[in-house]
């Protein structure tokens, strides 16, 4: 229902700066929250950053002061930015986005979907 494709991602030495940029396009006025996530080989996906519909912003400690995540909506793409400033060999991971959609089924309830991912944007720091 809603479609993500990253971009942005790259290599850069210890110390410098990417941005990362999410298009989500489809059914966007569902998305609740929307978040990146990162995974380096032979580790589980993490959160990065997160911020909600209201405009809450969570951080991974590891990255508090260093990463800044921004959500803008133009026309009918929502966009989700993420600033990354002195960035460290251990920031290499694969970062994907990922929004949370609220969803009414047929019987009127409401849910959350979690499962909404983009195909992922290799960063490589190198030392």
């Amino acid at each position: 229902q809603v479609h993500l494709v990253e971009s942005g991602g790259g290599l850069v030495q210890t110390g410098g700066s990417l941005r990362l940029s999410c298009a989500a396009s489809g059914n966007i006025f569902s998305i609740s929250a929307m978040a990146w996530y990162r995974q380096a080989p032979g580790k589980h996906r993490e959160l990065v950053a997160a911020v909600t519909k209201g405009g809450s912003i969570n951080y991974a400690d590891s990255v508090k002061g260093r990463f800044t995540i921004s959500r803008d909506n133009a026309m009918n793409t929502a966009y989700l930015q993420m600033q990354m400033n002195s960035l460290k060999p251990e920031d290499t991971a694969v970062y994907y986005c990922n929004c949370i959609l609220e969803l009414e089924d047929a019987s009127g309830s409401w849910y959350f979907n979690h499962d909404n991912w983009g195909q992922g944007t290799q960063v490589t720091v190198s030392s």
